[in-house]
Formats: C-alpha cells, sequence, structure tokens
C-alpha cells in the first residue's frame, strides 16, 4: 500500500472559484430578466455584453499582460461586467460602458495583483469612474415600460425616485418601487427580483446574513429617527425600496475579497455601510450613497478584521 504525505491543512472542498461565480450569475439571472422587460433590449445587450467582455478582459491580462499562459477564465469578470452593467443606466452609450468596465477590471482589481488581493469591490470602481467622467449619461434615467424593441435614445427620461423625493417632494409607491416600475440603474429597481436572487444565494451557502441584515437594519433605524424628527426625510420603507440599497447590500456589500472575514467584522461593515448611506442620502447633495458608502468600508476592512480576529486558542494577551 502507497502512502501519500501531504502538507496541511487536509481539508477535501468540491467549491472552486468558478462554481461560486457561476451562482452568483444565476442569482442575478431574474434581475437582469426584470432590466430588460422594463428598460429593453439595450438593458439586455448591456449585461450580456458586460460579462462576456469581462471575461474576455480577463483572459487578455492574465495570458497576454502578466504571462499566465495556462490561465482559464473563473467568471470573475463575468460577475464584475454584469454588476456594472446593473449600476448604469440604459442612457449610457457602450463605447462609455467599455471604459468603465476597462477601468473596474484593470484599476480595480489587476493593478492589486488579481482576484483575492483588490481592496476595492472593481464593480463600483467601474461606476465611481463613470459618474465622475461621464456625469450626465450616469444621472440620467429611462422611464421603465418604454418597450423591449425601442431604441435607447427614444426613450423618455426621468428622474430617480430618490432623486424627485429629495428635490420635489414627490413620492413612489411602494409597489411600484418593490417591482421595478420606477426610473434607476439596471439593477436598482426591482427589490423582489433581487431578493429572490439573493434567497439562492443563501441557499446555496454562498453569502452569510451578516452584512445585509446589518447594513439593512441600520438603514432602518437610521431612517426611522430621521423619519420622527421630520417626515420630510423621507419614511424607512421608501429608503429601503428605493435606489441602489437593495443591490449594494444584498450583492456588491457581500462580495467575499472586499468584506471582513469575520461575523462581528461583517456586522460593523454592514452598519458602517448603513451610517454612510444614510447620511450621504439625507445631508449630502448626492440623493444616493450606497455605492461611495460601500467603497468606503471596503478601504477599512484590512483594520476591522485586524481588530475583530478571534483570540487564538490558547493565546495569553499581552
Amino acid at each position: 500500500m502507497k502512502l501519500m504525505s501531504t502538507y496541511a491543512p487536509h481539508l477535501r472542498e468540491e467549491d472552486d472559484v468558478r462554481k461560486i461565480m457561476l451562482d452568483v450569475l444565476v442569482a442575478l439571472s431574474p434581475a437582469v430578466i426584470g432590466a430588460a422587460y422594463f428598460f429593453g433590449w439595450y438593458a439586455l445587450f448591456l449585461c450580456i455584453a458586460g460579462a462576456v467582455t469581462g471575461e474576455l478582459f480577463d483572459i487578455f491580462v492574465m495570458r497576454y499582460l502578466r504571462g499566465v499562459k495556462d490561465f482559464v477564465p473563473d467568471g470573475s469578470g463575468a460577475v464584475t461586467g454584469l454588476l456594472l452593467a446593473m449600476n448604469v443606466s440604459t442612457r449610457l452609450p457602450f463605447w462609455a460602458f467599455l471604459l468603465g468596465l476597462v477601468f473596474a477590471l484593470g484599476i480595480g482589481k489587476h493593478v492589486f495583483g488579481g482576484l483575492g488581493q483588490n481592496i476595492f469591490n472593481p464593480a463600483l470602481v467601474g461606476r465611481a469612474f463613470l459618474l465622475i467622467s461621464f456625469p450626465t449619461y450616469m444621472t440620467t434615467w429611462v422611464v421603465p415600460g418604454a418597450g423591449f424593441w425601442k431604441s435607447p435614445v427614444d426613450v423618455v427620461t426621468a428622474a430617480t425616485p430618490l432623486a424627485l423625493f429629495k428635490e420635489q417632494g414627490v413620492f413612489t409607491s411602494y409597489w411600484d418601487l418593490f417591482i421595478g416600475k420606477v426610473g434607476g440603474s439596471l439593477g436598482e429597481t426591482s427589490a423582489l427580483l433581487l431578493i429572490i436572487g439573493f434567497i439562492y444565494l443563501l441557499l446555496k451557502k454562498r453569502v452569510k446574513i451578516f452584512i445585509p441584515a446589518s447594513y439593512i437594519g441600520t438603514v432602518l433605524v437610521f431612517s426611522s429617527i430621521a423619519y420622527l424628527m421630520n417626515p420630510k426625510y423621507g419614511d424607512p420603507l421608501f429608503h429601503l425600496l428605493s435606489g441602489g440599497l437593495m443591490l449594494g447590500a444584498l450583492f456588491m456589500a457581500t462580495d467575499m475579497v472586499t468584506s471582513p472575514i469575520t461575523e462581528k467584522g461583517q456586522v460593523i461593515f454592514g452598519i458602517g455601510c448603513g451610517v454612510l448611506t444614510m447620511a450621504i442620502r439625507l445631508f449630502g447633495a448626492y440623493p444616493e450613497g450606497v455605492s461611495f458608502s460601500i467603497l468606503f468600508m471596503n478601504a477599512l476592512v484590512p483594520l476591522i478584521d485586524r481588530y475583530t480576529r478571534p483570540r487564538i486558542f490558547g493565546e495569553v494577551k499581552g
């Protein structure tokens, strides 16, 4: 009998990055279908093109720039491309979207060394770049229900529910917010479809509930206090269902690479995201704060991990 000696840890795990990324793509598919239904063929095109181009760009960088000739696509580029598509409006031209995707993967991911070493969520890095570079395209929203085959240049535009409420005091119905019949980015409209996808990830044990629960819970508490102080700030349910909160809390803040490792750290991370989001929404000039809050908390993850690291068994505190 031949015995094999290997180094610890002696763990067997059938999962790999490719399977995890595939589950994320499956979880996002209801929101993609919803985006196509509400915003037309160009929305579907952006989602598919983002996923495909993200993988191709990863292959190009790894094989031809970093010299990893045997690199096999792991799906992370597709996830970044799809998430970036979910964070833009159908008013954004495709050439601008491609620039944002190259920036997201090149600067947000590969500059740090590739998957697993990036500090910030790449899709949000791309969104921030697009928002700074093309503010008009990124803040002009399409009225949903314009028709699947209608060109994005021919549709009617309108402000998002958050912008309408903050600037004009106009309130959008809860039902429209819940199902996604409102203007906004492709993935920030339908809370229902995003929740369905997130439940799938929970059942597959790809994510934990700590970050979404603490993030959404903090927004609920913060907005409730603000509403009791002055109804002009909007009620809690409105803040939960509007803007990019659901997309951010369920799919962006939960990124394995850029979020804390420990459960305690994840709760702190979620609370920080919630506080910053509401501070920007209520007191900032910008009506939305999800992207900036997550990026800011991404920068604090190493610090959070350091101070929430569990004590090693038998370790004497010095």
